[in-house]
């Protein structure tokens, strides 16, 4: 790794953290090693299980590979962890984390709400596991400390969340868990390491999707979990070599080869996202916009101490979001209507209440009314880009006013 100052700032370490000339070639750029084997000079080892994992040599990219090792050395200096661990997914990030770390007769509190694929993760899987979920309100710290047990061993929350944006308050809940000798996870992904750092607010673990704002381009699958050097080496072997949720070297290149760019990007987003969440909250066809910028959204004071800008995600509710929804298909210009997110072009997809309920986060009550306060009957969740925000307002307008 090259030998940066100590006070470099968060665009220089995007840059250069991970990274160092080629001592072989020169190449200024990082190679890119795509074999799946290494030669070795030992004779008899053939298990991880036969290494010093703190200096195990190359041996088998599932196990560890060089490209790999320069995003996790990029990631961890940017999110100023001990150690991180690159995987093909985010969700096989959340997988080997939650997996790995907890056991049966474990209790684990969750955020109600978050992305669609976690939730289903900890409500259908881990039950069958002996684990036991307790959703709850992760922006109301007093649901969270009443929901802890003698047997509670994680608390793991989203912020902002998927697709609400709403905030938990990160380094309250981090008090919470140390009061109670808890460890806390916070995914994220919304944020960017460069929006948001959980682990200086009090976090133990940090979980990216790199396939979003990390790598930027909509071209590669990543994931990443970061925390403590010792838990994080039991998980390598458990987790990563042997539930085998590896990254690609091509992708880990490509998303490392955006993370050169993130700092620049992020606040670009950012003040794009605040143009048009403006805009949409003046919209008459819009009844509310969700966006952590806003003075409007009700956790705003806690999006300026914990995040360094307010990214590029936003919600929005309309009177017949299907139907808005079919013209955005038929009539938008620049935004795509599709799935994802934290991509250069903008991305935008309806996430109706009911369904979204019935397939994964099974609210009743006054968990449910809290989602419907933000979501209605339903969201636009809106990925803000990087093009001309007044081309994006333009192309929201047509559709809404039409």
């Amino acid at each position: 790794m090259s030998k940066l100052p100590k006070d470099a700032g968060p665009q220089t370490l995007a840059v250069h953290a991970g990274e160092a000339p080629d001592e072989v070639t020169g190449a200024s750029s990082p190679s890119i090693v795509m074999s799946t084997t290494f030669t070795t000079k030992d004779a008899e080892a053939f298990s991880i299980k036969d290494f010093d994992e703190s200096d195990m040599p190359y041996i088998y990219t599932r196990w560890g590979n060089p490209t790999v090792n320069q995003l996790q050395d990029k990631l961890r200096v940017l999110e100023g962890a001990e150690s991180c661990l690159a995987f093909g997914s985010g969700m096989a990030a959340t997988s080997a984390l939650l997996l790995g770390y907890l056991s049966p007769g474990d209790h684990l509190i969750v955020s109600d709400v978050q992305y669609a694929g976690s939730a289903e993760l900890v409500r259908h899987t881990l039950p069958r596991f002996g684990i036991d979920v307790t959703p709850v309100d992760t922006s109301d710290v007093n649901h969270v400390e009443a929901a802890i047990r003698d047997n509670t061993r994680l608390i793991f929350i989203e912020t902002p969340i998927n697709p609400i944006i709403r905030l938990a308050d990160i380094e309250a809940i981090a008090e919470i868990c140390k009061a109670h000798g808890v460890r806390l996870a916070v995914d994220s992904t919304f944020a960017s390491p460069v929006v948001t750092r959980p682990i200086e607010l009090g976090a133990d673990f940090v979980i990216h999707s790199l396939t979003k704002y990390v790598g930027g381009h909509g071209d590669a699958l990543g994931g990443a979990l970061l925390g403590p050097g010792d838990v994080m080496m039991a998980l390598n072997e458990e987790a990563l070599v042997h539930y085998g949720g590896v990254i690609s070297p091509f992708n880990a290149w490509l998303i490392m080869r955006g993370m050169a760019t993130l700092p620049i990007r992020m606040q670009a987003h950012s003040a794009n996202a605040m143009q048009v969440a403006e805009f949409l909250e003046a919209h008459p066809a819009v009844r509310r916009v969700n966006y952590p910028g806003l003075p409007s959204h009700p956790q705003y004071e806690i999006a300026l101490r914990q995040m360094s800008c307010f990214s590029g995600m936003l919600s929005f509710q309309v009177e017949d979001g299907p139907a808005v929804a079919r013209k955005m298909i038929d009539e938008l210009r620049v935004i795509h209507y599709a799935v994802s997110l934290g991509h250069h072009r903008s991305l935008v997809y309806w996430i109706g209440t009911d369904q979204i309920m019935e397939s994964s986060y099974h609210l009743e009550g006054e968990q449910l009314e809290g989602f419907r306060a933000y979501a209605g009957n339903g969201v636009m969740r809106l990925s803000v880009g990087l093009e001309d925000a007044d081309d994006l307002c333009r192309d929201l307008d047509r559709v809404l006013s039409g």
